[in-house]
């Protein structure tokens, strides 16, 4: 499997995983959130409706609200049809008037609806879990089977339209939908918001179309005004005592409700869930939804889940193995397209899954900015392994940590210490040999030696034939590192001794290494062209330890004075029987045979 198909595999699983959660309702709660910031917002109103609110003052003037007697809301229906000319288009009461009270308040309310007509009052039913069994194997439950049914009492249902005022909520407790019908006993009872709309329309002669229902008779509330917002401060006692004439309710809808938190009829809704609205000024949002045939349906689930998913996939490959600079903006500009033909088609009718798309986006973001890091991360590691054998590890780490600035060519003046170290007779040998078993001593040659340099953290610069250059102080500093080239020298020495055992039973052949080791400033950093360049060393120092090397007989060390003087107390040296003159060096450079540590 290439590459390419790998990732559109890959592409294929994420985004089939973040279409499931999303179908699955994982993310319900926050979407519900985003969907009422996006879509419900506050309207300008030129509304006919008036709410009548039964709040503190009038509970204040007439008493608690449950010692109330019906002769309270018969007075105010008397008033509004007290002036034939100036009669209300509907009236509302969003209050229960179930069972009988006192005669004469029952007698007098009834009384009062009749003669000023078009009243609409009050039916709830209480919902919950029925079980119905069918034989003994078989049982079907409905969680939301009507329990109980309640009416107004006889003598007002009969002068008055009925409808329910039952609100559903969503699953966190907000309420978006409304409630086109009920069926208790299998009869169609329509919402009291309902009825208000269509006895209005009739009197303006027009009709109302009803909104699509899910199977339970909910459908989707457009709200246009916040809490507060239908509301003009008239109570119940202000039109009791005839504070406003009867003409500002002329051809008008009122709704009269409680409107105290004390009366315990408030809700969350999705225009303002920083405070209740109460239960009348919901219905006045619903009967302006209805009036104005402003509804909402669901796009179909399938097509947006396909359109997920699509979008998922797409942007997995574009942002797979892509730099920051194109997916951001490309994220941004996808999120902000996404919500604006969310907001566009919810405009025409059309309900959304806002989150959706921008959620998955940005999962696929994150997904792939990981995935890419992770990538480069394992990359990176993979370099800088095969990068360590061609190049010294602690170039590779100045490399990396200092980043590619680094990599200009150029160099700069250091002390360092310099070691050679070389096979004697390697040349003859290798004419004895065949090129396969040359190839095998070379190898573990050159692998000890190797590791003699990296055990005392130098930069093993090069290998050139048989020969091996390294030295200490550069790239990284070390304050020791005649100390540890000498070391290191005396290492080689050990190991090729080892070797030469090893050998001599393998291919029957021996070798002996002769070591130079001299201190002093040379020329570091990076050599060559812009296309080919070594991290290397140069200058007399290295010439001059080149050439103590290619003196030392075998399992001999040279070093130079400097790098004796800077030893002693730590390691013996001794001069040289026969003094050698080095080519380039006056009389009187002196070399000495490196013996070993003190005693």
């Amino acid at each position: 499997m290439n590459k390419r198909t790998k990732n559109l595999i890959i592409a294929m699983i994420w985004a089939t995983a973040i279409t499931l959660l999303c179908a699955l309702g994982v993310f319900r709660r926050p979407e519900l959130w985003l969907e009422d910031t996006l879509y419900q917002r506050p309207v300008s109103l030129d509304s006919d409706i008036i709410i009548i609110g039964i709040d503190d003052n009038d509970i204040k003037k007439f008493g608690p609200y449950n010692t109330w007697d019906r002769s309270v809301m018969a007075q105010a229906l008397e008033f509004l049809g007290s002036d034939p000319k100036n009669l209300p288009a509907v009236v509302a009461i969003d209050t229960m008037y179930s069972g009988t009270s006192t005669p004469e308040g029952d007698k007098r309310l009834a009384d009062a609806a009749a003669k000023l007509g078009n009243v609409v009052t009050a039916t709830q039913a209480a919902f919950g879990k029925k079980t119905t069994f069918f034989g003994s194997a078989s049982a079907v439950i409905d969680n939301f089977a009507i329990l109980s049914y309640d009416e107004p009492y006889d003598e007002l249902k009969n002068v008055t339209t009925q409808g329910s005022i039952n609100v559903m909520y969503d699953i966190d407790g907000v309420v978006r939908h409304a409630l086109l019908y009920i069926e208790p006993e299998g009869k169609r009872v329509y919402s009291m918001q309902y009825e208000v709309a269509r006895i209005y329309a009739e009197k303006n002669g027009f009709q109302i179309t009803k909104p699509k229902t899910d199977e339970r008779g909910h459908f989707y509330v457009s709200y246009t005004a916040r809490p507060g917002g239908f509301y003009d401060g008239i109570n119940l006692s202000r039109v009791i005592g005839k504070e406003i004439k009867p003409e500002f309710f002329k051809d008008k809808i009122v709704l009269i409700g409680p409107y105290t938190t004390g009366l315990q009829d408030a809700y969350l809704t999705p225009i303002e869930k920083a405070g209740m609205m109460y239960g009348v000024e919901y219905q006045a949002n619903v009967i302006e939804c209805l009036l104005t045939g402003n509804y909402k349906t669901r796009a179909a689930e399938y097509f947006q889940l396909g359109a997920l998913w699509i979008v998922c996939f797409a942007f997995y490959v574009f942002c797979d193995n892509r730099r920051l600079l194109f997916t951001v903006p490309v994220l941004a500009a996808g999120e902000g397209l996404s919500v604006g033909i969310s907001i566009w088609l919810y405009s025409i009718g059309y309900i959304t899954h806002a989150l959706w798309i921008p959620l998955g986006m940005f999962v696929i973001f994150v997904i792939t900015v990981a995935a890419n890091y992770l990538r480069a991360a394992i990359e990176k590691q993979n370099v800088t392994r095969t990068f360590e054998r061609y190049v010294a590890p602690n170039v590779v780490e100045e490399i990396l940590k200092e980043g590619t600035e680094n990599l200009k060519l150029g160099g700069k003046t250091v002390d360092i210490a310099v070691l050679f170290v070389d096979i004697r007779g390697f040349t003859t040998m290798s004419e004895r040999l065949s090129p396969e078993e040359v190839v095998h001593i070379l190898n573990q040659y050159l692998s000890m030696t190797s590791a003699c340099v990296e055990r005392y953290n130098g930069t093993l610069d090069k290998f050139i034939g048989d020969a091996t250059m390294a030295f200490w102080g550069a790239p990284l500093k070390d304050d020791d590192a005649i100390y540890h080239a000498a070391c290191t020298a005396l290492d080689i020495v050990k190991g090729a001794e080892e070797l030469s055992e090893k050998l001599k039973k393998e291919v029957g052949e021996e070798i002996h290494v002769g070591v130079g080791v001299h201190y002093g400033p040379a020329v570091v950093g990076n050599m060559g062209s812009e296309k080919r360049m070594d991290y290397t060393a140069i200058g007399d120092t290295v010439n001059t330890s080149a050439r103590l090397e290619a003196n030392a007989p075998g399992s001999t060390v040279y070093i130079s004075k400097a790098v004796a003087d800077a030893l002693k107390g730590r390691m013996k040296s001794e001069p040289l029987e026969k003094p050698i003159k080095l080519k380039g060096k006056a009389d009187g450079f002196e070399i000495l045979r490196l013996i070993g540590p003190e005693e």
